[in-house]
């Protein structure tokens, strides 16, 4: 029987020869866009509470792996190091810290609404917590590399920020001793400097969690983050990574999410930092209002730039902006869920995503491992996870109970009628 892509790829086929896209219905299209090889009903599509249900099912076969084995102490053990260009040797040292930092924080907005007394993530939330205790113990088997190299600042900060989304559920009911390990392995990376970049904020999220814990924390870290990327801004949300503008998705990867993230955990601790927050406010929702028109009617959007094989990652921001219910003017909660769960099924379902054993492959839609860069294995590829923080939100939320709306390709591209988009401007 013929998969979701390759119904979509056979009607996606008879639009190009045919030439008849004004033609093609809107039902059509997000059929071909759900991988359904028939019609939907006039009032449907999946339904709002089938999305929901998909996204738990597609996140936990995604975590599976790196939350069983490591709380198992076999991590180490059975995770493979997938590492086209950079050599598993090289990628080894970081490959673990990456998987589970990565993979915390996408689980984190679910894991704090639905892990407390049964809930449906409280499974998932009670393994991240016997995670934490196995990577930060030294006794332990699957004891994590925090301190060595560059790579391992990007990741601890990465495990920040989860820690930071899920304060209730993932820090408050640790042992004190996990705690003091966390802390510690937090400050360690001060040692290690981050380069003059998007990196900046890998210290300034360290700093954050720290002082979200009530630890000792350095400001300037943050400081030198926040003033460095608003010298970067280039106009229209987008910033630089560095000084320069690059064609990639690091302004959603990172940028953005972990600048708003960091201002708002400061907002109560320190107040010289308030200045910023309506500044990067609306150039947050300006972002989210382009990275929903840049996924295309079947889910795709464009391969530009670095770290494609980080898949629905790409779309970290606008699902965190969903998630915090920040979303722009003219994009709807059911709107951003039917584009984002196209793009979840776009870069998850092709045959060769996983391996046998259920561990991520290198690739944007299945196997693809000349996009790996130097720094990508195994572990890189868990930042997919970021797609999924709308999990976050009650299943009573409009994100999730709205009847299924169209994203603006899937509307334009079937003949609407649209207002023009505009740039953003700034006084």
């Amino acid at each position: 029987m013929p998969g979701p892509y390759s119904s979509r790829r056979s009607f996606l086929r008879a639009f190009a020869l045919t030439g008849a896209l004004g033609l093609v219905t809107r039902r059509q299209l997000r059929s071909a866009a759900n991988g359904n090889g028939a019609e939907e009903a006039s009032t449907g599509g999946p339904s709002a509470g089938g999305d929901r249900s998909y996204w738990i099912t597609t996140l936990t076969k995604v975590c599976a792996p790196v939350l069983t084995h490591l709380a198992a102490d076999q991590l180490k053990a059975k995770m493979p190091i997938e590492a086209p260009t950079g050599g598993p040797e090289t990628r080894r040292v970081f490959s673990h810290l990456e998987a589970f930092g990565r993979t915390v924080a996408g689980l984190a907005p679910w894991i704090e609404t639905f892990g407390h007394n049964g809930g449906e993530a409280a499974a998932t939330a009670a393994q991240v917590r016997r995670g934490l205790d196995r990577a930060t113990n030294p006794a332990a088997a699957d004891f994590m590399n925090f301190k060595q190299g560059g790579q391992a600042l990007v990741d601890t900060a990465f495990l920040a920020y989860g820690l930071l989304l899920a304060p209730q559920t993932l820090w408050k009911p640790l042992a004190g001793d996990v705690k003091a390990r966390i802390a510690g392995a937090l400050r360690g990376t001060r040692a290690l400097k981050p380069a003059n970049n998007n990196w900046l904020l890998f210290s300034a999220m360290v700093e954050a969690c720290l002082a979200s814990i009530g630890a000792e924390w350095l400001p300037e870290p943050i400081d030198k983050a926040l003033r460095s990327h608003e010298s970067w801004y280039k106009g229209d949300g987008a910033y630089g990574d560095g000084a320069e503008f690059h064609w990639d998705y690091y302004n959603s990867y990172v940028i953005h999410p972990f600048l708003t993230t960091v201002l708002q955990t400061m907002r109560s601790i320190d107040s010289r930092w308030q200045g910023y927050e309506a500044r990067q406010s609306a150039r947050a929702l300006r972002y989210a209002a382009v990275q929903e028109r840049m996924i295309a009617p079947d889910g795709s959007f464009p391969p530009l730039g670095r770290s494609l094989s980080y898949r629905c990652g790409a779309f970290h921001h606008l699902a965190h902006q969903a998630w915090r219910s920040l979303l722009p003017a003219g994009v709807t909660a059911a709107q951003a869920r039917g584009a984002l769960t196209a793009v979840i099924r776009r870069t998850l379902e092709p045959a060769g995503t996983f391996d046998a054993d259920g561990w991520l492959r290198v690739g944007l839609s299945g196997a693809q491992p000349s996009l790996a860069e130097p720094y990508i294995s195994t572990g890189s590829l868990y930042l997919c996870t970021l797609a999924f923080h709308p999990l976050g939100l009650p299943s009573e939320h409009e994100f999730w109970s709205a009847p299924a709306a169209d994203w603006t390709q899937l509307r334009l591209w079937s003949g609407r009628d649209l207002p023009a988009d505009h740039a953003m401007r700034e006084s």
